[in-house]
């Protein structure tokens, strides 16, 4: 009797050592299959070349610089209905003040006029115009000459103003360049 249970132990026994060795082998291949998958991820990409076009963005033409002789007449001469002239104003190398004008008149007699206006940067990242700074304002009357100085310092970049007039379009400037 002594012997068919020693048999049956050994039999248990070279079982569970033949399923433990299974086990242990199948443990190790996924673990040698790992890191060879890590191994694999961290090799160095095969080496492309990529010649990248610049988009370049002419100015469409130089800003005016204003003199310090301008006068109320020179300005409405600059002015018009459905357009933004923009002229730099400073004496320095370097203008980071700029004015813009424009003309707006009533849609609707009598209810006068809401405006606001932007500056907005060209950024080359998202290929969008981006608002920089904006102003509002508005008037009572038909008719008025608006003006707007906005402030640009330490951004160079393209730049353009719009004028947002309450039931109607914007109307923008032609792009300009600040180069400090």
């Amino acid at each position: 009797m002594s012997t068919t249970r020693s048999r049956a132990a050994l039999a248990g026994g070279t079982a569970n050592a033949a399923r433990l060795f299974v086990a242990a082998l199948a443990f190790t291949s996924a673990y040698v299959g790992l890191s060879a998958y890590g191994n694999a991820r961290s090799a160095a990409a095969p080496v492309q070349t990529v010649t990248l076009s610049a988009r370049e963005m002419p100015i469409a033409r130089p800003l005016e610089v204003a003199t310090s002789t301008s006068t109320p007449t020179s300005m409405s001469t600059s002015a018009r209905a459905g357009a933004v002239a923009v002229t730099a104003a400073g004496a320095d190398g370097c203008a980071t003040s700029y004015v813009a004008r424009s003309l707006l008149a009533e849609a609707t007699p009598g209810q006068g006029v809401a405006y606001r206006w932007r500056l907005s940067r060209w950024s080359p990242a998202t290929r969008t115009w981006r608002t920089f700074l904006a102003e509002h304002g508005g008037f009572a009357g038909s008719e008025r000459e608006i003006e707007w100085r906005p402030r640009i310092s330490g951004n160079p970049g393209w730049y353009r103003v719009e004028v947002l007039a309450e039931g109607a379009g914007a109307v923008r400037s032609e792009r300009f360049q600040v180069s400090c």
